[in-house]
This record gives C-alpha cells, structure tokens and sequence, in this order.
C-alpha cells in the first residue's frame, strides 16, 4: 500500500517530504527521532532483498536502499562462530558439506540491531548487520569505490609537463611521527607512482627507518640496504657513473620488487647526477592509442630478462620471461619490465615474432625518453617511486676526490604498502 501510494505522489508533496527530511536532519532533536526501516524478502527463489525505507515516507523508492546479495554468498559468509573465526577474521565453515543449493526456509528484520535474521533449509541460522551487508553490496558503485579507494587507489597516468604538479613532497620527520603524513605519503606513491621526502638527517639508517615505519625491506640479491656509487670492478650497471639509461629495476624477479628509496647523501657537484623519471603507465597508454599494433606486440611478447654475477661472495643468475607492458584479466596495467642491459640474448619466441617485436619496443623506448621528467636530488632528499610501474634512470656524473656522489637505495613491496594505507584508512575513518 505504501508502494502505491509514494508511486501517486504529485511532485509538490515529494518537495514537502524532501524538505521535511532535510529539517529533521538539520535538527538534532527530530534527527534522534528519525528512523529507517529495514524489509528483507526473497526474489526469484535464489536472492535475498534486503531494503531500507524512511519511516516517513512511505516507502518512496527514490529515498530508499535496496540491496540484492544471492543466497549462496550470504550462506558461505556466515558470521556465526560456527562458521566465522572472529578472532583471527577467516571463515571456517565446512566446506567438505557445504550446500550451494542451499535455501531460504524463514527471514526476519531487527529494527532494533538493524541487521537480517535467515533460517536456512540446511537448519542452520545466521544473522547479518546491515551496516555490514552495506559494505559488500554488488552495486556497481558501491563495489568501484571499494576497489578504487580501500582495495587500491586508482592510479592516475601523468605525462612530462605534469611532474612537478603530482610529485608530492613531505617532510621526514612528518612522515616518521604523523600517521596522516604517513598516509598521505603512501597514497601518493600508490596514486602518482613518486614522492620526495625531504630534510631526511644524513644517516644511512634513513631508508631502514622508512621501510619499518611501514613495515619491513625487501631483500634481494643485493641485500637489504644498497649503495649507489661508482667503483672500480662495479657488478651491477647503476655502479658507474655512466648516464644510466631509463629502466625498471629487477625485470628478472618473477616477484619484483615495488618501491624504490633512494636516499641521497651525497651529491655529485658535477653537472650530472640528474634523475630522470616517466610514468611508463602514461606511455602504454600513448602506445595503445596511436599505436595500437606496437601495444599488442609488447603486450603478448614474452621477453627473457636476466641478471649474472656476484654481490658480497654469493652469486646469482636469475631469469624471468614476462612482456614488456604486463595487463592483468580486466586489462588494466600490472607491470612493465624494461631493462636494455639486462635483456637476456635468449629470445625465446618464435622467430616470426622477433622483428615487430623490435620495432615495437624502439617505439617504446622514443616515447619513454621523451617524456622523462629530469631533476637533481640534494644532500636530505629520499626519492620513492613505483618500480612497477615507473621508469627511472640517471644523467653520467664525474666524481673528484672531494665529491664522491653517495645513495644508499632499498626496496618494499606493494603488498607490504597496501596493508599499512589499509590500517591508516580503517583508523581514520576514510
């Protein structure tokens, strides 16, 4: 009946109602009197709809919050201690029994502790929080913004001239102490892919510090903390003080590393030392849209990268064969890998494939050069950036005997980052 009646309401009453509503939640004492009102039933045999309606309104639809959860789903995520470990947050329903034809013998509504009773035909009981079902609603926009703003903030693409507008800068000291600094910091690094922490003390601790202030270092072939410096007999290319070219570090890890540190010291007083950045997710996209054969060649071209030799007596050959632009299911960009000097002469492909492959990637590697972005780090400065995602690289510099250039560099996963900006998110309410 109240259906049918809001459906009859002539648009001057729906604009009397409406601003009814917005008295009473201007006014505190008619706000505390406010109240929804919950009706669950089942649709179709296999869903459950559960809605909120204002009490006041008589079920006017436009106001109203339908919510629609299939049956099995709302089963399988019992939270009853039977079926749910509190605890330790996991299920621990028995699936070796479980019933995916499971039905809805009885449901109820508890205004009261607002949440949904079901009796199902498997004789077990469950009771759901609304506020909770509201959490995990298969909405399309209420599953977008659990994706794009708590599972991982969507990542915005940036070309050259957009540098200096998306490099955000924090101070050390603010990111060590403040967890809304901390956050902050790493919802950069997780939006734009780069970040500067500046005013860091001149200590070889610093990226150590960073790293647990989130979690823990990534250890590699390399150890945990590196150092960045030119030296006789170097092992690896970024040890000399040539110009480094645009690269993504570790292309032959299967499990790449995610975010560089890279915490100056010491400054070469030469004209060089520059780094240089570009977001090799902007240049994907430029290489999708303008050449699209090119994109689907480094897309499906699987390339042997390697890496051989030695660090502090143990020596290493790893392999790794991935594509240059990685897409995940949904096409969406997981990885790029781009290493002139450690792409493997191992070309394990067929041989058709070899030269579009070439031109493709010559192709890549114009645009990436350039869009890079060029700048100089001080004495202080820690540069942080997404290895995944970002290329980076360096101008050649000339050491003297009073200016050695000096950067310690460490490692952390994503996985690591994601967790903590997960923590910070739920403890400040956004």
């Amino acid at each position: 009946m109240f259906s049918t009646v809001t459906l009859t309401l002539s648009l001057s009453i729906r604009s009397i109602i409406r601003a009814k509503r917005c008295f009473q939640h201007s006014n505190p004492v008619h706000a505390a009197m406010h109240k929804r009102l919950i009706s669950a039933f089942v649709q179709n045999d296999r869903y459950i709809i559960v809605r909120e309606e204002d009490d006041d309104d008589g079920g006017d639809d436009e106001n109203g919050n339908a919510m629609k959860f299939p049956d099995v789903w709302l089963r399988d995520n019992c939270r009853c201690p039977q079926c749910f470990h509190q605890s330790s947050q996991s299920r621990r329903i028995d699936w070796d029994k479980f019933d995916i034809k499971v039905k809805v013998q009885d449901i109820s509504t508890d205004k009261l502790e607002k949440s949904i009773k079901v009796k199902w035909s498997d004789q077990h009981s469950s009771t759901y929080d609304l506020e909770w079902l509201r959490e995990r609603d298969f909405n399309a926009t209420r599953r977008n913004k659990y994706l794009t703003e708590f599972y991982r903030p969507k990542p915005v693409h940036w070309q050259k001239s957009d540098f200096n507008k998306v490099t955000n800068v924090f101070k050390f000291d603010d990111v060590i102490n403040n967890d809304n600094e901390l956050k902050k910091w790493l919802e950069s690094l997780a939006v734009y892919g780069v970040a500067i922490i500046e005013e860091s003390p001149l200590q070889k601790d610093v990226v150590r510090r960073l790293a647990e202030r989130i979690g823990f270092i990534r250890k590699t072939t390399y150890g945990e903390e590196f150092i960045v410096q030119s030296k006789p007999g170097a092992k690896n290319y970024a040890y000399l003080s040539h110009p480094l070219p645009l690269h993504t570090d570790l292309p032959y890890y299967e499990y790449k590393p995610s975010v560089n540190i890279l915490h100056c010291m010491v400054q070469s007083v030469s004209k060089g030392g520059s780094n240089t950045l570009v977001d090799a997710f902007y240049i994907a996209d430029q290489m999708k849209l303008n050449y699209p054969n090119h994109f689907k060649v480094l897309t499906e071209t699987i390339v042997d990268w390697n890496d051989i030799g030695s660090e502090d007596g143990k020596s290493f050959h790893n392999i790794w064969r991935s594509p240059v632009i990685c897409l995940d299911k949904e096409g969406n960009y997981t990885r790029i890998n781009h290493s002139i000097p450690q792409r493997d002469s191992h070309f394990s492909t067929d041989i058709e494939n070899v030269i579009p492959w070439y031109e493709a990637y010559s192709k890549f590697v114009q645009l990436a050069r350039e869009e890079a972005a060029e700048f100089k780090t001080k004495p202080g400065d820690v540069l942080t950036f997404n290895n995944i995602r970002l290329l980076h690289g360096r101008t050649g510099y000339d050491d003297t005997e009073e200016n050695i250039r000096y950067v310690v560099g460490a490692y952390l996963d994503w996985d690591i980052i994601y967790s903590k900006l997960r923590i910070l998110k739920s403890k400040s309410g956004c």
